[in-house]
């Protein structure tokens, strides 16, 4: 006897990837997924490889791998992709000591993070023929 199989939560046409454990605090790592939320996948990729935060490679890595998961396991087209969610959530806290003067200590804590990223097939939006009568 095994357990039933859990339903799958998302659309047909959305795929996603879950990076537990980030270390990085929850606040940091909110800046970096709002750049990238409601962007067209290339472009948030080309925003993250570009982006001078430390955590940004590690977001980027995460984008590739729900594109990728769109791509092979739900056939989905990886040039109408568009990054509908980068939720964050907080992780374990590290409570480690600094020694300060006159004996006393201070708390410090590293924080760690859980990143999600949704992706989700949108239809193209017809581009008007001239830029200019689009004006």
């Amino acid at each position: 006897m095994s357990k039933p199989k859990h339903p799958r939560g998302l659309a047909d046409t959305e795929a996603q990837a879950l990076v537990n454990n980030l270390r990085v605090s929850p606040r940091k790592l909110n800046l970096v997924a709002g750049l990238i939320r409601n962007l067209p996948a290339q472009q948030a990729i080309a925003t993250l490889t570009f982006s001078k935060r430390r955590i940004a490679q590690q977001v980027r890595k995460a984008l590739e791998s729900a594109i990728a998961n769109a791509e092979n396991n739900h056939q989905l087209d990886v040039d109408r992709l568009v990054v509908t969610r980068a939720e964050v959530g907080r992780s374990i806290v590290m409570k480690r000591f600094h020694a300060r003067g006159r004996g006393r200590s201070a708390r410090v804590e590293k924080w760690f993070s859980h990143l999600k990223i949704v992706v989700a097939e949108r239809e193209q939006t017809p581009e008007p023929a001239n830029a200019q009568e689009a004006a």
